[in-house]
């Protein structure tokens, strides 16, 4: 009997251990991800909203606030996990130079009303936080 006992919590302990490697891996693996598509999305996004007319007249590269916000959505939204929800935010985006701040806050996907904060964000879960300022460089 003494040694059945010793057997079960040798076989819980190994049970505990893989839950403990898989829930910090998926962690791990959200947090790289979210770091590399906000690195990925925010220079396609500088890119495809540079005005080219502006540049040709002035010799300057200056970016459309709009047109970068419209194509950082749509590029992030097209490659973010669906079973997670983000919060973007745009705290800087400067046309000349062009510059921008930007912030994705991503959190599991389960939301629990009763665990829900005043201000409308979830209790429940990790949130992972991923902040980039870039400046668009240019090859010359």
């Amino acid at each position: 009997m003494n040694k059945s006992f010793w057997g079960i919590m040798v076989v819980m302990i190994g049970v505990a251990s893989i839950l403990f490697i898989v829930f910090f891996q998926t962690i791990t693996n959200t947090d790289e991800h979210n770091s590399q598509l906000l690195k990925e999305v925010t220079e396609s996004a500088m890119w495809d909203s540079v005005d080219y007319a502006y540049f040709r007249k002035e010799g300057v590269y200056k970016i459309n606030q709009e047109k970068f916000v419209e194509n950082f959505i749509r590029r992030y939204a097209d490659n973010a996990n669906l079973s997670r929800n983000y919060k973007i935010q745009f705290y800087d985006v400067n046309e000349i130079p062009p510059k921008v701040s930007v912030k994705v806050t991503s959190s599991s996907g389960s939301f629990d009303a009763a665990a829900a904060l005043p201000n409308g964000e979830s209790n429940s879960g990790f949130n992972i936080s991923n902040k980039i300022d870039a400046i668009l460089e240019t090859p010359y």
